[in-house]
Parts: C-alpha cells; structure tokens; sequence
C-alpha cells in the first residue's frame, strides 16, 4: 500500500503535506502561529502529524514521541516589543518635592515583560538600588522614590524593559523640574504704615525665581503684568481708613512668596471747634495763651 495523506496540527490548525517527488517528502509551507510560544510548556508549541495510507490505516506521533517528537517543537518568537508610559510625572511638570515618587508602566501583550529588564535611570545614570514592581494584566506598574534628594532644577527620567522574547522597548523619558524654594518678592512701594491724602496708590515692586520663571504676581487678587526684568507695578484704589495691600508672588511650581502693607487714606481735612485768647484784653508787651480745639 501507499502514502495516501500526511496532515499536520498545530496551534488547532490543520495543513495538509504534498508530496515532492524529488526528495521523497511531503512538505507544506504553514504560517506560524499569531501569538509568542513562551507561554507554552517548554517555551515551544506543540504539534502532531498524522499519516494515513490507501487501506485507511495511519500513524500519529506528537511532541512526546521519543524519537521525532523533540522536532515537533516550535518556537514562536513575537517582534513587537512592550510599551513603556510614565504616570507621574507628566512632560514638563514643576514638583515642590525634591524626592518625588516616579510611578511608570510596562505592558507587553504578547510573550510578557521581563522584570529582569526595567531599568530606570535619572539624569543618565542607571537605578541600582531596588525599586517596586507590582504585577498587573499584561505588564508590571513600577514605582520608584530617589533615595536622595534632587536639586532644584531640571531632570530627566528615562526607562528601558524587553519582552521575553528579546524586544526591547525604546527608552522613553520625560523631563520635569524641582523646584523647592518660592520666588523672591520685594515692594519698593508703598512704605508700611503710609498715611496719605490721594486715594488712588501706586504699588510696585520686583520678583523672580532661579528655577521656575515665569512667576505670576496678583495685587489684591488682581493679576498684574510682570516685565522681563520682574518689575511690575500697579494702580490701585484706597478706601478712607485702614487698607491692607496683599502682593502674591507665585512661580510654576505653585510655590508662593506673600507681602502686605498697610496703608491709611484720610482726606477729610482738620475742623477748628474753638478759639479763646487768654486775657483778653491784655497789656502791652504782656504774654497771653491762645487756646485752639481742633478735630481731624
């Protein structure tokens, strides 16, 4: 009898084999599987062929034949390599806490993410000590708090991971500044304690900050254009009485600097109540006291 068919299983795909005469072999060009072997026991599919002669007799091995199974195995390789995002902090982010805590995530769908692999470096320099992984669906969700503090200033973070097939991811960064110390702020009017007559007052001053320009100032709450220089000046109105100026000076990490003054308005002008000249009449070249009441 003969050869009648040669099959081939894999992945619960079915291909049937044709014969080459000029080798004696039955072959077919099979497409392999659409997903990563390693999760399959030993890293590799599985497979099975099954041939069956004229009388309706075959024959089947698989992977766990001892003679041809070990060349049943396959091993699937995926090529698209995990996908990194950062979650804290975002692209140009301005942080007041010089130790913050650098959240990211690795996913790959495929083969998996090698923990082996996340590497994180700040500032170029590669993390050596220890830093979270928690696993979640498709990937891990890292966390990592720099032992020492950062300087105020900018910083760039980078991370690196691989599948367990071999991709490697691109690095991904993202770069934020530390600032920890607020703006500087200095009014050069109007003096603490000003008692004045003018109901409209001037206020102006400078302001600036090393690491995160520009800074904003509001006067009262009022937003107030700030120069180039970080002067800025303002024209505000009094009411009769007291008046406290409140000057806000914020830079881009929300970080602020507060100055007040305190400033009178008195346009009411003195009221004479009395007048008494004492003696009256007197004497010549003799002394007298006047005497004046006079409110304000």
């Amino acid at each position: 009898m003969a050869v009648k068919t040669v099959q081939y299983i894999i992945d619960g795909q079915t291909y049937n084999l044709t014969f080459d005469a000029s080798t004696g072999e039955y072959k077919a060009t099979v497409p392999a599987p659409s997903k990563s072997s390693y999760s399959q026991d030993g890293h590799k599919y599985g497979g099975s062929v099954i041939a069956t002669d004229d009388a309706g007799n075959s024959t089947t091995i698989n992977q766990s034949d001892a003679t041809l199974g070990a060349n049943l195995l396959l091993r699937v390789l995926e090529k698209v390599a995990p996908t990194l995002a950062f979650t804290y902090p975002t692209a140009g982010a301005y942080i007041t806490n010089a130790t913050p805590a650098i959240r990211f995530k690795v996913t790959d769908n495929d083969s998996g993410v090698n923990p082996d692999t996340i590497v994180i470096k700040v500032d170029g320099a590669k993390v050596t000590t220890s830093f979270t992984k928690t696993a979640v669906t498709g990937g891990y969700e890292c966390s990592y708090t720099p032992g020492t503090a950062l300087a105020d200033g900018a910083h760039t973070i980078s991370i690196e991971a691989s599948d367990f097939d071999g991709n490697a991811a691109t690095a991904k960064t993202v770069t934020f500044t530390i600032d920890t110390i607020p703006p500087t702020l200095t009014l050069t009017a109007p003096a603490d304690g000003l008692i004045t007559n003018k109901s409209t007052l001037v206020v102006s001053g400078k302001t600036d900050d090393v690491t995160s320009k520009p800074v904003t100032v509001t006067v009262n709450g009022t937003a107030v254009a700030v120069n180039s220089d970080g002067t800025f000046s303002k024209e505000i109105t009094l009411v009769n009485g007291s008046n406290t100026i409140t000057v806000v000076a914020k830079d881009k990490a929300g970080k602020t600097t507060t100055v007040t003054r305190k400033v009178t308005l008195d346009t009411g002008a003195p009221v004479f109540k009395g007048i008494t000249l004492t003696p009256n009449p007197v004497d010549c070249g003799k002394t007298f006291i006047i005497s004046v009441k006079v409110t304000d």
